[in-house]
Protein backbone atom coordinates (compact mmCIF):
# COMPACT_ATOMS: atom_id res chain seq x y z
CA UNK A 1 0.00 0.00 0.00
CA UNK A 2 1.51 3.45 0.79
CA UNK A 3 5.24 3.99 0.98
CA UNK A 4 7.02 6.66 3.02
CA UNK A 5 4.56 9.39 4.04
CA UNK A 6 6.60 12.48 3.22
CA UNK A 7 9.76 13.80 1.66
CA UNK A 8 11.89 16.89 2.07
CA UNK A 9 13.24 16.96 -1.45
CA UNK A 10 15.12 19.08 -3.96
CA UNK A 11 13.54 19.97 -7.27
CA UNK A 12 14.75 16.78 -9.00
CA UNK A 13 13.02 14.56 -6.44
CA UNK A 14 9.85 16.64 -6.66
CA UNK A 15 9.90 16.35 -10.44
CA UNK A 16 10.31 12.58 -10.15
CA UNK A 17 7.35 12.43 -7.77
CA UNK A 18 5.25 14.46 -10.19
CA UNK A 19 6.24 12.14 -13.04
CA UNK A 20 5.24 9.11 -10.95
CA UNK A 21 1.80 10.60 -10.39
CA UNK A 22 1.45 11.59 -14.04
CA UNK A 23 2.39 8.08 -15.16
CA UNK A 24 -0.13 6.56 -12.74
CA UNK A 25 -2.85 8.90 -13.99
CA UNK A 26 -2.07 8.03 -17.60
CA UNK A 27 -2.06 4.30 -16.85
CA UNK A 28 -5.21 4.15 -14.72
CA UNK A 29 -7.26 7.03 -16.10
CA UNK A 30 -10.06 8.75 -14.26
CA UNK A 31 -11.16 6.87 -11.13
CA UNK A 32 -14.68 5.50 -10.94
CA UNK A 33 -17.40 6.88 -8.70
CA UNK A 34 -16.88 3.96 -6.31
CA UNK A 35 -13.14 4.64 -6.06
CA UNK A 36 -13.66 8.33 -5.41
CA UNK A 37 -16.22 7.53 -2.75
CA UNK A 38 -13.79 5.11 -1.12
CA UNK A 39 -11.04 7.76 -1.08
CA UNK A 40 -13.31 10.42 0.42
CA UNK A 41 -14.79 8.02 2.97
CA UNK A 42 -11.34 6.92 4.08
CA UNK A 43 -10.20 10.53 4.48
CA UNK A 44 -13.37 11.56 6.32
CA UNK A 45 -13.09 8.65 8.75
CA UNK A 46 -9.37 9.21 9.33
CA UNK A 47 -9.95 12.85 10.28
CA UNK A 48 -12.68 11.76 12.68
CA UNK A 49 -10.38 9.16 14.26
CA UNK A 50 -7.49 11.58 14.49
CA UNK A 51 -9.49 14.49 15.95
CA UNK A 52 -7.68 14.49 19.30
CA UNK A 53 -4.26 14.02 17.69
CA UNK A 54 -5.05 16.98 15.42
CA UNK A 55 -5.99 19.22 18.36
CA UNK A 56 -2.82 18.21 20.23
CA UNK A 57 -0.52 18.80 17.26
CA UNK A 58 -1.96 22.22 16.45
CA UNK A 59 -1.90 23.28 20.10
CA UNK A 60 1.77 22.32 20.26
CA UNK A 61 2.59 24.21 17.07
CA UNK A 62 0.82 27.36 18.28
CA UNK A 63 2.13 27.13 21.81
CA UNK A 64 -1.51 27.16 22.90
CA UNK A 65 -4.50 26.75 20.58
CA UNK A 66 -8.02 26.39 21.95
CA UNK A 67 -9.05 22.75 21.56
CA UNK A 68 -12.67 23.65 20.80
CA UNK A 69 -11.55 26.08 18.08
CA UNK A 70 -9.59 23.31 16.39
CA UNK A 71 -12.56 20.96 16.50
CA UNK A 72 -14.85 23.66 15.07
CA UNK A 73 -12.48 25.12 12.50
CA UNK A 74 -10.37 22.14 11.41
CA UNK A 75 -12.09 18.82 12.13
CA UNK A 76 -15.77 19.60 11.55
CA UNK A 77 -15.42 21.57 8.27
CA UNK A 78 -13.26 18.84 6.72
CA UNK A 79 -15.71 16.15 7.82
CA UNK A 80 -18.61 18.24 6.48
CA UNK A 81 -16.86 18.87 3.15
CA UNK A 82 -16.25 15.14 2.62
CA UNK A 83 -19.82 14.28 3.62
CA UNK A 84 -21.17 16.95 1.23
CA UNK A 85 -19.07 15.67 -1.67
CA UNK A 86 -20.01 12.03 -1.02
CA UNK A 87 -23.71 12.84 -1.20
CA UNK A 88 -23.53 14.94 -4.35
CA UNK A 89 -20.71 13.32 -6.30
CA UNK A 90 -22.94 11.20 -8.58
CA UNK A 91 -24.73 14.34 -9.81
CA UNK A 92 -21.52 16.31 -10.19
CA UNK A 93 -19.96 13.58 -12.36
CA UNK A 94 -22.92 13.20 -14.72
CA UNK A 95 -22.42 14.34 -18.33
CA UNK A 96 -24.60 17.33 -19.09
CA UNK A 97 -26.62 17.47 -22.30
CA UNK A 98 -26.75 20.91 -23.89
CA UNK A 99 -28.94 22.16 -26.77
CA UNK A 100 -27.30 22.60 -30.15
CA UNK A 101 -29.76 24.92 -31.87
CA UNK A 102 -32.09 24.32 -34.80
CA UNK A 103 -29.36 24.84 -37.42
CA UNK A 104 -27.39 21.83 -36.12
CA UNK A 105 -30.32 19.44 -35.75
CA UNK A 106 -30.33 16.40 -35.47
CA UNK A 107 -26.88 16.43 -33.83
CA UNK A 108 -26.37 16.49 -30.06
CA UNK A 109 -23.83 17.96 -27.65
CA UNK A 110 -22.75 17.34 -24.09
CA UNK A 111 -20.25 18.44 -21.49
CA UNK A 112 -18.08 15.72 -19.96
CA UNK A 113 -16.50 16.49 -16.59
CA UNK A 114 -13.00 15.02 -16.43
CA UNK A 115 -10.13 15.27 -13.92
CA UNK A 116 -7.28 17.61 -14.76
CA UNK A 117 -4.52 15.20 -13.72
CA UNK A 118 -2.05 16.13 -10.97
CA UNK A 119 -2.87 18.96 -8.58
CA UNK A 120 -0.41 20.84 -6.38
CA UNK A 121 -1.71 22.24 -3.08
CA UNK A 122 0.25 24.66 -0.89
CA UNK A 123 -1.37 25.05 2.53
CA UNK A 124 -0.85 27.79 5.17
CA UNK A 125 -0.18 27.64 8.91
CA UNK A 126 -3.21 29.38 10.40
CA UNK A 127 -5.66 26.52 9.74
CA UNK A 128 -3.14 23.84 8.79
CA UNK A 129 -5.58 20.91 8.55
CA UNK A 130 -8.69 22.55 7.11
CA UNK A 131 -6.84 24.53 4.45
CA UNK A 132 -4.84 21.46 3.42
CA UNK A 133 -7.60 18.86 3.39
CA UNK A 134 -10.56 20.89 2.08
CA UNK A 135 -8.90 21.47 -1.31
CA UNK A 136 -7.62 17.88 -1.21
CA UNK A 137 -11.21 16.66 -0.87
CA UNK A 138 -12.27 18.73 -3.89
CA UNK A 139 -9.32 17.47 -5.94
CA UNK A 140 -9.98 13.82 -5.07
CA UNK A 141 -13.70 14.20 -5.71
CA UNK A 142 -12.82 15.46 -9.18
CA UNK A 143 -10.66 12.36 -9.74
CA UNK A 144 -7.18 13.89 -9.56
CA UNK A 145 -3.89 12.93 -7.97
CA UNK A 146 -2.38 15.39 -5.51
CA UNK A 147 0.93 16.62 -4.18
CA UNK A 148 0.44 18.54 -0.93
CA UNK A 149 2.91 20.99 0.61
CA UNK A 150 1.85 21.84 4.20
CA UNK A 151 3.35 24.74 6.11
CA UNK A 152 6.77 24.41 7.69
CA UNK A 153 5.59 26.80 10.45
CA UNK A 154 3.36 24.07 11.91
CA UNK A 155 5.76 21.10 11.79
CA UNK A 156 3.93 18.78 14.18
CA UNK A 157 0.70 19.16 12.27
CA UNK A 158 2.50 18.69 8.97
CA UNK A 159 4.06 15.48 10.29
CA UNK A 160 0.64 14.26 11.40
CA UNK A 161 -0.85 15.02 7.98
CA UNK A 162 2.02 13.21 6.26
CA UNK A 163 1.58 10.14 8.44
CA UNK A 164 -2.21 10.07 8.14
CA UNK A 165 -2.30 10.56 4.37
CA UNK A 166 0.61 8.16 3.89
CA UNK A 167 -1.44 5.45 5.56
CA UNK A 168 -4.48 6.19 3.40
CA UNK A 169 -3.01 6.65 -0.08
CA UNK A 170 -0.06 5.47 -2.15
CA UNK A 171 2.32 8.23 -3.09
CA UNK A 172 1.34 8.05 -6.72
CA UNK A 173 -2.13 9.24 -5.62
CA UNK A 174 -1.46 11.60 -2.69
CA UNK A 175 2.04 12.66 -1.67
CA UNK A 176 2.98 15.04 1.14
CA UNK A 177 6.08 17.16 0.59
CA UNK A 178 7.68 18.79 3.62
CA UNK A 179 10.34 21.46 3.79
CA UNK A 180 10.96 25.18 4.12
CA UNK A 181 10.71 28.12 1.77
CA UNK A 182 13.23 26.69 -0.68
CA UNK A 183 11.19 23.51 -1.10
CA UNK A 184 8.02 25.60 -1.37
CA UNK A 185 9.53 27.68 -4.17
CA UNK A 186 10.60 24.54 -6.06
CA UNK A 187 7.14 23.05 -5.51
CA UNK A 188 5.43 26.14 -7.00
CA UNK A 189 7.67 25.85 -10.05
CA UNK A 190 6.50 22.34 -10.96
CA UNK A 191 4.34 21.93 -14.09
CA UNK A 192 1.17 20.82 -12.32
CA UNK A 193 -2.15 20.62 -14.12
CA UNK A 194 -3.45 23.07 -11.50
CA UNK A 195 -1.81 24.77 -8.52
CA UNK A 196 -3.85 25.72 -5.47
CA UNK A 197 -2.29 28.16 -2.97
CA UNK A 198 -3.59 29.58 0.30
CA UNK A 199 -1.52 32.27 1.99
CA UNK A 200 -0.53 35.90 1.91
CA UNK A 201 -0.95 38.21 -1.06
CA UNK A 202 2.82 38.83 -1.20
CA UNK A 203 3.64 35.12 -1.45
CA UNK A 204 0.69 34.59 -3.78
CA UNK A 205 2.31 36.92 -6.30
CA UNK A 206 5.47 34.79 -6.24
CA UNK A 207 3.47 31.59 -6.61
CA UNK A 208 1.58 32.95 -9.59
CA UNK A 209 4.81 34.12 -11.21
CA UNK A 210 6.39 30.68 -10.75
CA UNK A 211 3.29 28.94 -12.13
CA UNK A 212 3.23 31.24 -15.15
CA UNK A 213 6.55 29.80 -16.33
CA UNK A 214 4.71 26.53 -16.98
CA UNK A 215 1.35 28.10 -17.91
CA UNK A 216 -0.04 26.29 -14.87
CA UNK A 217 -3.57 27.44 -13.96
CA UNK A 218 -3.78 28.69 -10.38
CA UNK A 219 -6.30 29.19 -7.64
CA UNK A 220 -5.08 31.74 -5.11
CA UNK A 221 -6.81 32.04 -1.74
CA UNK A 222 -5.21 35.12 -0.25
CA UNK A 223 -6.58 37.63 2.25
CA UNK A 224 -6.64 41.35 2.70
CA UNK A 225 -8.38 43.72 5.03
CA UNK A 226 -11.95 42.46 5.39
CA UNK A 227 -14.17 45.34 6.53
CA UNK A 228 -17.15 45.25 8.84
CA UNK A 229 -19.79 47.92 8.34
CA UNK A 230 -22.18 48.79 11.14
CA UNK A 231 -25.36 50.18 9.61
CA UNK A 232 -27.31 53.04 11.22
CA UNK A 233 -30.02 50.59 12.31
CA UNK A 234 -27.80 47.78 13.61
CA UNK A 235 -28.44 46.17 16.99
CA UNK A 236 -25.18 47.21 18.60
CA UNK A 237 -24.84 44.66 21.40
CA UNK A 238 -25.62 41.79 19.02
CA UNK A 239 -23.28 43.10 16.35
CA UNK A 240 -20.44 43.64 18.83
CA UNK A 241 -20.74 40.11 20.24
CA UNK A 242 -20.70 38.52 16.79
CA UNK A 243 -17.80 40.66 15.61
CA UNK A 244 -15.81 39.87 18.76
CA UNK A 245 -16.53 36.16 18.41
CA UNK A 246 -15.20 36.11 14.85
CA UNK A 247 -12.31 38.49 15.44
CA UNK A 248 -10.98 36.72 18.53
CA UNK A 249 -11.45 33.19 17.17
CA UNK A 250 -7.95 31.78 16.70
CA UNK A 251 -6.75 35.10 18.13
CA UNK A 252 -7.61 36.82 14.87
CA UNK A 253 -5.30 34.59 12.82
CA UNK A 254 -7.98 34.03 10.20
CA UNK A 255 -7.87 35.23 6.60
CA UNK A 256 -11.52 36.33 6.72
CA UNK A 257 -11.46 37.81 10.24
CA UNK A 258 -12.98 41.30 10.52
CA UNK A 259 -9.96 43.52 9.93
CA UNK A 260 -11.51 46.89 10.72
CA UNK A 261 -14.93 48.30 11.60
CA UNK A 262 -16.73 51.30 10.15
CA UNK A 263 -19.43 52.65 12.47
CA UNK A 264 -21.74 55.70 12.43
CA UNK A 265 -19.97 58.53 14.25
CA UNK A 266 -22.76 58.99 16.76
CA UNK A 267 -22.53 55.29 17.69
CA UNK A 268 -18.76 55.00 17.95
CA UNK A 269 -18.65 54.94 21.77
CA UNK A 270 -21.59 52.54 21.90
CA UNK A 271 -19.62 50.08 19.77
CA UNK A 272 -16.47 50.49 21.89
CA UNK A 273 -18.41 49.78 25.07
CA UNK A 274 -20.34 46.87 23.58
CA UNK A 275 -17.23 45.26 22.06
CA UNK A 276 -15.31 45.47 25.35
CA UNK A 277 -18.25 43.86 27.17
CA UNK A 278 -18.49 41.14 24.52
CA UNK A 279 -14.77 40.33 24.73
CA UNK A 280 -14.97 40.08 28.52
CA UNK A 281 -17.99 37.80 28.20
CA UNK A 282 -16.18 35.50 25.80
CA UNK A 283 -12.89 35.51 27.71
CA UNK A 284 -13.44 36.51 31.37
CA UNK A 285 -9.73 35.97 31.99
CA UNK A 286 -6.83 35.81 29.58
CA UNK A 287 -3.73 34.50 31.32
CA UNK A 288 -3.86 30.72 31.45
CA UNK A 289 -7.18 30.64 29.59
CA UNK A 290 -7.08 27.57 27.33
CA UNK A 291 -9.92 29.03 25.24
CA UNK A 292 -7.78 31.98 24.12
CA UNK A 293 -5.30 31.08 21.38
CA UNK A 294 -1.68 32.21 21.28
CA UNK A 295 0.05 34.06 18.45
CA UNK A 296 1.92 31.50 16.37
CA UNK A 297 5.55 32.56 16.85
CA UNK A 298 7.99 35.30 17.88
CA UNK A 299 7.97 36.97 14.47
CA UNK A 300 4.22 37.41 14.32
CA UNK A 301 4.04 38.47 17.98
CA UNK A 302 6.72 41.13 17.37
CA UNK A 303 4.95 42.30 14.20
CA UNK A 304 1.68 42.86 16.08
CA UNK A 305 3.24 44.60 19.07
CA UNK A 306 5.20 46.87 16.73
CA UNK A 307 2.03 47.81 14.83
CA UNK A 308 0.31 48.63 18.11
CA UNK A 309 3.26 50.75 19.26
CA UNK A 310 3.20 52.65 15.96
CA UNK A 311 -0.52 53.41 16.37
CA UNK A 312 -0.02 54.56 19.95
CA UNK A 313 2.83 56.89 18.97
CA UNK A 314 0.66 58.29 16.15
CA UNK A 315 -1.98 59.33 18.67
CA UNK A 316 -4.64 56.69 18.12
CA UNK A 317 -6.72 55.79 21.17
CA UNK A 318 -5.86 52.25 22.27
CA UNK A 319 -8.25 50.22 24.41
CA UNK A 320 -6.75 46.97 25.67
CA UNK A 321 -9.36 44.72 27.22
CA UNK A 322 -7.90 43.23 30.42
CA UNK A 323 -4.65 45.27 30.21
CA UNK A 324 -3.56 44.04 33.66
CA UNK A 325 -2.73 40.68 32.08
CA UNK A 326 -0.64 42.03 29.23
CA UNK A 327 2.78 41.66 30.79
CA UNK A 328 2.03 38.21 32.11
CA UNK A 329 0.58 37.11 28.77
CA UNK A 330 3.73 37.96 26.81
CA UNK A 331 5.32 34.73 27.98
CA UNK A 332 2.38 32.84 26.47
CA UNK A 333 2.58 34.76 23.16
CA UNK A 334 -0.91 36.10 23.76
CA UNK A 335 -2.14 39.60 23.00
CA UNK A 336 -5.22 40.94 24.75
CA UNK A 337 -8.26 41.87 22.65
CA UNK A 338 -7.51 45.43 21.61
CA UNK A 339 -9.42 48.24 19.93
CA UNK A 340 -7.54 50.94 18.05
CA UNK A 341 -9.92 53.86 17.72
CA UNK A 342 -9.67 56.29 14.80
CA UNK A 343 -6.24 55.24 13.52
CA UNK A 344 -4.67 57.16 10.64
CA UNK A 345 -5.03 55.48 7.26
CA UNK A 346 -1.26 55.40 6.73
CA UNK A 347 -0.59 53.22 9.78
CA UNK A 348 0.44 49.58 9.42
CA UNK A 349 -2.81 48.47 11.06
CA UNK A 350 -4.78 50.15 8.28
CA UNK A 351 -2.49 49.20 5.39
CA UNK A 352 -1.71 45.54 6.07
CA UNK A 353 -3.77 42.53 7.04
CA UNK A 354 -3.59 42.32 10.84
CA UNK A 355 -3.83 38.59 11.59
CA UNK A 356 -4.21 39.16 15.31
CA UNK A 357 -6.76 40.16 17.99
CA UNK A 358 -6.40 43.89 17.22
CA UNK A 359 -9.41 45.69 15.73
CA UNK A 360 -9.23 49.23 14.29
CA UNK A 361 -12.48 51.21 14.49
CA UNK A 362 -13.25 54.23 12.32
CA UNK A 363 -16.32 56.47 12.36
CA UNK A 364 -18.23 57.56 9.29
CA UNK A 365 -20.76 60.37 8.80
CA UNK A 366 -22.81 58.91 5.94
CA UNK A 367 -23.19 55.31 4.80
CA UNK A 368 -22.01 56.33 1.35
CA UNK A 369 -18.75 57.51 2.96
CA UNK A 370 -18.19 54.02 4.38
CA UNK A 371 -18.89 52.45 1.00
CA UNK A 372 -16.51 54.86 -0.73
CA UNK A 373 -13.79 54.13 1.84
CA UNK A 374 -13.99 50.37 1.17
CA UNK A 375 -14.22 50.86 -2.60
CA UNK A 376 -11.06 53.00 -2.61
CA UNK A 377 -8.98 50.20 -1.12
CA UNK A 378 -7.84 46.79 -2.48
CA UNK A 379 -10.78 44.39 -2.73
CA UNK A 380 -10.96 42.21 0.40
CA UNK A 381 -11.62 38.50 0.81
CA UNK A 382 -14.73 39.09 2.93
CA UNK A 383 -17.20 41.85 3.75
CA UNK A 384 -19.54 42.02 6.74
CA UNK A 385 -22.60 44.18 7.14
CA UNK A 386 -24.78 44.63 10.21
CA UNK A 387 -28.19 46.21 9.88
CA UNK A 388 -31.88 45.59 9.29
CA UNK A 389 -32.86 47.90 6.45
CA UNK A 390 -32.59 46.25 3.04
CA UNK A 391 -31.92 49.59 1.31
CA UNK A 392 -28.78 50.17 3.38
CA UNK A 393 -27.60 46.59 2.99
CA UNK A 394 -28.01 46.63 -0.77
CA UNK A 395 -26.18 49.96 -1.03
CA UNK A 396 -23.16 48.46 0.73
CA UNK A 397 -23.20 45.19 -1.24
CA UNK A 398 -23.56 47.02 -4.57
CA UNK A 399 -20.85 49.60 -3.88
CA UNK A 400 -18.19 47.60 -2.06
CA UNK A 401 -16.75 44.53 -3.79
CA UNK A 402 -15.40 41.52 -1.88
CA UNK A 403 -14.81 37.82 -2.30
CA UNK A 404 -17.74 36.78 -0.07
CA UNK A 405 -20.24 38.32 2.33
CA UNK A 406 -21.91 37.48 5.60
CA UNK A 407 -24.77 39.72 6.71
CA UNK A 408 -25.44 40.22 10.43
CA UNK A 409 -22.64 37.85 11.36
CA UNK A 410 -19.02 37.14 10.44
CA UNK A 411 -17.09 34.17 8.98
CA UNK A 412 -20.16 31.97 8.44
CA UNK A 413 -20.26 32.06 4.64
CA UNK A 414 -16.99 30.09 4.70
CA UNK A 415 -18.60 26.96 6.14
CA UNK A 416 -21.64 26.79 3.84
CA UNK A 417 -20.48 24.13 1.37
CA UNK A 418 -22.87 25.17 -1.40
CA UNK A 419 -21.41 28.70 -1.44
CA UNK A 420 -18.24 29.25 -3.47
CA UNK A 421 -15.35 30.56 -1.39
CA UNK A 422 -12.69 32.74 -2.98
CA UNK A 423 -11.29 36.20 -3.33
CA UNK A 424 -11.37 38.93 -5.93
CA UNK A 425 -8.43 40.94 -7.25
CA UNK A 426 -5.64 41.11 -4.66
CA UNK A 427 -7.59 38.89 -2.24
CA UNK A 428 -7.54 35.91 -4.56
CA UNK A 429 -8.23 34.24 -7.86
CA UNK A 430 -10.72 31.42 -8.33
CA UNK A 431 -12.87 29.65 -5.75
CA UNK A 432 -13.62 26.28 -4.18
CA UNK A 433 -15.94 24.51 -1.69
CA UNK A 434 -18.70 22.15 -2.72
CA UNK A 435 -19.46 21.83 -6.42
CA UNK A 436 -17.37 24.92 -7.15
CA UNK A 437 -14.30 23.10 -5.81
CA UNK A 438 -15.14 20.03 -7.88
CA UNK A 439 -15.34 22.23 -10.98
CA UNK A 440 -12.11 24.04 -10.13
CA UNK A 441 -10.22 20.76 -10.38
CA UNK A 442 -12.15 19.46 -13.40
CA UNK A 443 -12.05 20.05 -17.13
CA UNK A 444 -15.47 20.69 -18.66
CA UNK A 445 -14.88 18.99 -21.99
CA UNK A 446 -17.13 20.00 -24.87
CA UNK A 447 -18.26 17.06 -27.06
CA UNK A 448 -20.31 17.46 -30.27
CA UNK A 449 -21.90 14.40 -31.92
CA UNK A 450 -22.73 14.91 -35.57
CA UNK A 451 -26.06 13.37 -36.53
CA UNK A 452 -26.78 11.26 -39.61
CA UNK A 453 -27.97 14.32 -41.53
CA UNK A 454 -25.43 17.13 -41.84
CA UNK A 455 -27.17 20.50 -42.34
CA UNK A 456 -23.81 22.10 -43.04
CA UNK A 457 -23.85 20.45 -46.47
CA UNK A 458 -25.29 23.63 -47.97
CA UNK A 459 -22.49 25.74 -46.44
CA UNK A 460 -19.67 24.05 -48.33
CA UNK A 461 -18.15 25.19 -51.61
CA UNK A 462 -19.00 25.39 -54.33
CA UNK A 463 -21.58 27.75 -52.84
CA UNK A 464 -25.01 27.43 -54.41
CA UNK A 465 -27.59 30.08 -55.23
CA UNK A 466 -29.52 29.22 -52.08
CA UNK A 467 -26.60 30.28 -49.84
CA UNK A 468 -28.01 33.84 -49.31
CA UNK A 469 -31.32 32.39 -48.11
CA UNK A 470 -29.56 30.02 -45.73
CA UNK A 471 -27.37 32.83 -44.41
CA UNK A 472 -30.45 35.00 -43.78
CA UNK A 473 -31.88 32.09 -41.78
CA UNK A 474 -28.69 31.88 -39.70
CA UNK A 475 -28.81 35.63 -39.04
CA UNK A 476 -32.47 35.65 -37.98
CA UNK A 477 -33.45 37.51 -34.82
Amino acid sequence: MPTSPAVAAPFESLAAMLKRQRDAFAAEGAPSLDQRRADLTGLRDAVKRQAHAITDAIAADFGGRARHETLLAEVWPVHAAARHALRRLPRWMQPKRVPVGLEFWPSRAEILVQPLGVIGIIAPWNYPVNLALAPLIAALAAGNRVMLKPSELTPRTSDLLAKMLGQLFPQDKVAVVQGGAEVGAAFAGLPFDHLFFTGSTAVGRKVMLAAAQNLTPVTLELGGKSPCVIGPDAKMSEAALRIATGKLFNAGQTCIAPDYVLVPREKLEDLVTAYAAAAKKLYPTLRGNADYTAILNDRHYARLTAALAEAREAGARILSIDPASEGEMAAEHKIAPTLVIEPRDDLTLMREEIFGPILPVKAYDRLDDAVAFIASRPRPLALYYFGVWAEHRERVLAGAHSGGVTVNDVLTHFVVEDLPFGGIGPSGLGAYHGETGFQTFSHRRAVYHQGPIDPKFFLRPPYSRIFPAIFRFLMRN
